[in-house]
């Protein structure tokens, strides 16, 4: 639980406590969760040791509120793809877009990903916030969707199959890159599923 955190007032304080948080961001996406420590996160923060105790019990709390930013980061850009489309919907471009953003976002954040999926095993917090994430998607983007006229039969279960072959098929090109498959075709076999599953 994140009870440990505790909640700046002044400007000051609360720009220490984000650097404190971005300084953990930029760690753990670079040498890993287990890779970083607390005076390493304080040095790159700028600030002493102390200070990062002042507002975390320890790394993991400074996890948590670097989970938080990592969703905002991952799921904003489709959000705001679902949001910008109109009728009548062209499913096969719609479809290209959430497929080359979700392989972006990975190619972006590929290391934190990994760091964070990791701990998703082990920690019931972290976990749970994935499984919140997945839940958000699957319930916005299926009522993106009512409202673009698309309310096929089965629609949720759609929405979140769709969804784990789209990220199942980033997850083969960021970190798998099998020299066997061409990524171009699969990426269009992909895109035919999705189609139609939402004809």
């Amino acid at each position: 639980m994140k009870n440990a955190i505790r909640v700046p007032q002044q400007e000051r304080s609360i720009e220490k406590k984000n650097k404190i948080i971005q300084a953990g961001y930029e760690l753990f996406s670079e040498v890993g969760y287990y890779g970083t420590n607390t005076a390493e996160i304080a040095k790159r923060a700028g600030v002493s040791t102390g200070i990062v105790y002042g507002y975390f019990q320890d790394k993991r709390d400074i996890l948590i509120c670097v989970l938080e930013i990592y969703i905002d980061k991952v799921y904003g850009p489709l959000h705001e793809i679902m949001e910008n489309a109109v009728v009548p919907v062209d499913l096969h471009a719609l479809a290209m877009s959430v497929i080359n953003k979700t392989i972006e976002l990975h190619e972006q954040n590929a290391k934190l990903h990994n760091t964070l999926h990791s701990l998703a095993t082990t920690d019931e917090v972290v976990n749970a916030e994935f499984i919140s994430l997945e839940n958000k998607i699957t319930e916005q983007m299926s009522q993106q969707l009512v409202k673009l006229g698309i309310n096929t039969d089965n629609l949720t279960e759609k929405v979140h199959l769709a969804m784990n072959i789209v990220q199942s098929f980033a997850h083969e090109i960021v970190f798998d890159s099998h020299s066997y498959i061409a990524y171009d075709k699969m990426k269009d076999i992909v895109c035919k599923i999705l189609v139609e599953l939402f004809k």
